[in-house]
């Protein structure tokens, strides 16, 4: 193959970008105008992104479909929301153009943390650490009655995806009851999993000591996690939500956690993101918040590098890529 014009926008540090200048290798790497943000690019038309064949980043979409000489997208994020249109999606049909997406480099530490949130309500650390802030009380007593055993607990994970999978090989070793939900039953999944649409999943839902959401933003996930599924939910149920914000009802959320219908709920997501300092879930009692860390590690851009790096070798000898998306 011919060697390719590769247009990349991240804001990678020193390291990852030698990284990336070096394992390109005779490849041309033109570098855009550098994004800060978690989603795509947004401002003017940038001229070098109709140069080239490759995409690496955040493009801009509606410059995608405009950019004829694009045979390959990938994406420095797990999900892909923004381009999840139908005009993108016909434009890349249209010239044969592939995308990709960066799940690999982000599926462990999404699912350490969530493992991190189960133990952390587990074994109740918050109320730990929130008397270590305050009154200092020493309430061994109380906390040492209300820490909990996992084994034999009932897991739901919805979304069994790449996280999910992660995160169930996880929690093996707790000797937890885990089930998967995922859009379609492929049947290679390592734990029993429900269609969403199987009547089975509502029984589930109820006997359910932890529920993850693991669901990527949609139109068809947005509010998925309404009044009625969290009515559903064990009383004595904790909520973790690690995909996205706009899945959950929020107010439905915050109303189940002050009615004590739900124990807990740990977010590592929200609708708006950053969230707003005078939101009501800041106060609303046992929830718990970490600002979207979840995919966060030390060495996150030379991985995404490296994610990049060997997509395209594969692109360039013509095999199948990896976290294909289309």
């Amino acid at each position: 193959m011919a060697d390719l014009t590769i247009w990349y926008n991240s804001n990678f540090p020193a390291a990852a970008h030698a990284l990336l200048q070096a394992g390109v290798g005779t490849h041309r790497l033109v570098q855009a105008s550098q994004h800060h943000g978690s989603g795509p690019a947004s401002g003017p038309a940038d001229g070098t992104l109709a140069e080239a064949d490759v995409l690496f980043g955040q493009p801009n979409p509606d410059q995608v479909i405009s950019a004829p000489r694009v045979r390959w997208i990938h994406l420095t994020t797990a999900g892909y929301t923004p381009y999840d249109r139908a005009d993108f999606w016909q434009a890349l049909a249209g010239r044969g153009a592939a995308l990709t997406k960066s799940s690999r480099v982000f599926d462990q530490p999404c699912a350490e943390h969530a493992l991190a949130f189960l133990l952390a309500q587990a074994r109740m650390l918050p109320a730990a650490l929130a008397s270590q802030r305050d009154d200092r009380a020493w309430p061994q007593q109380p906390l040492r009655r209300g820490s909990r055993l996992l084994g034999g607990q009932n897991v739901l994970l919805f979304g069994f995806g790449s996280i999910g999978r992660k995160l169930a090989a996880l929690l093996a070793p707790l000797e937890m009851s885990v089930v998967g939900v995922r859009r379609r039953v492929v049947g290679d999944e390592a734990v029993p999993t429900l269609a969403f649409d199987d009547p089975a999943v509502a029984d589930a839902l109820g006997a359910a000591d932890h529920v993850f959401n693991l669901l990527p933003g949609s139109p068809a996930t947005r509010g998925f996690f309404d009044a009625a599924r969290m009515a559903g939910m064990k009383a004595a149920g904790v909520f973790y939500n690690i995909g996205r914000g706009m899945t959950v009802d929020q107010d439905a959320l915050a109303a189940a956690l002050v009615a004590g219908r739900l124990a807990a709920a740990y977010l590592d997501v929200t609708d708006p993101e950053p969230l707003p300092a005078f939101h009501p879930l800041w106060t609303t009692p046992n929830c718990h918040i970490t600002p979207h860390t979840a995919g966060g590690h030390s060495d996150e851009s030379e991985r995404l590098v490296r994610c990049f790096l060997d997509n395209l070798q594969r692109f360039a000898a013509g095999q199948t890529l990896l976290d294909r998306v289309a």
